[in-house]
């Protein structure tokens, strides 16, 4: 797995759940399925009328989840930003042309409501819940920070065991100190609730 397959994965799902927060600092989510996908990056449309396309005027920030047959989650955290004045036509043609029922949605020419914005730069974190031990990666794209979540075991660890006993996916080895395999961890924080020294720090 890689970034670039998850993007291909979105492109497969299709449709995707965006979350924002509105001006009372309330969480929003919406479906887009106007999107168009490239190799690093995926652009989409929006009505100026919108309060979506307020949201992301005022502030950008864009959380994006899809959810395969597979099990595997996708979540994508970025900044949406509006493309210029001179692609916005071109950019609503090419997904009328990759999705020919948005004629259905915006007939006649009333499509000049919408216009394009895009997923650059983007922290993204594959879960998947198919496989056991479960399997959990993160990526970045372009010029996003890396994603930093889960425990970690400090040296304050007396190697007592209780935290890899306790471990649902079975994602922690003896060491000194234990180590935590974050690539299947759950982050249930069970090992952190139990550990009697509380040598186990969260990120």
């Amino acid at each position: 797995m890689d970034a670039k397959t998850c993007i291909l994965k979105l492109s497969y799902v299709g449709v995707l759940n965006f979350a924002t927060v509105d001006q009372n600092g309330l969480p929003q989510v919406r479906c887009i399925s106007a999107v168009h996908y490239e190799e690093n990056s995926f652009w989409f449309l929006t009505a100026r009328g919108k309060e979506f396309y307020h949201q992301l005027i005022e502030d950008g920030h864009v959380q994006i989840l899809v959810y395969t047959r597979f099990k595997e989650m996708i979540r994508v955290s970025a900044v949406a930003k509006r493309l210029p004045d001179e692609v916005q036509e071109s950019c609503r043609n090419t997904i009328w042309e990759e999705q020919p029922y948005m004629e259905n949605v915006y007939p006649n020419g009333t499509r000049e409501i919408l216009e394009a914005f895009e997923i650059k730069d983007m922290q993204m974190e594959y879960f998947n819940l198919g496989t056991h031990p479960i399997g959990r990666y993160y990526y970045t794209v372009g010029n996003a920070e890396p994603i930093v979540k889960g425990y970690h075991i400090s040296d304050a660890c007396i190697q007592c065991g209780t935290c890899a006993e306790g471990c649902p996916q079975n994602a922690i080895d003896e060491g000194e100190p234990f180590v935590i395999h974050q690539d299947h961890c759950l982050q249930c924080g069970r090992c952190y609730e139990n550990c009697p020294v509380q040598a186990i720090e969260r990120l």
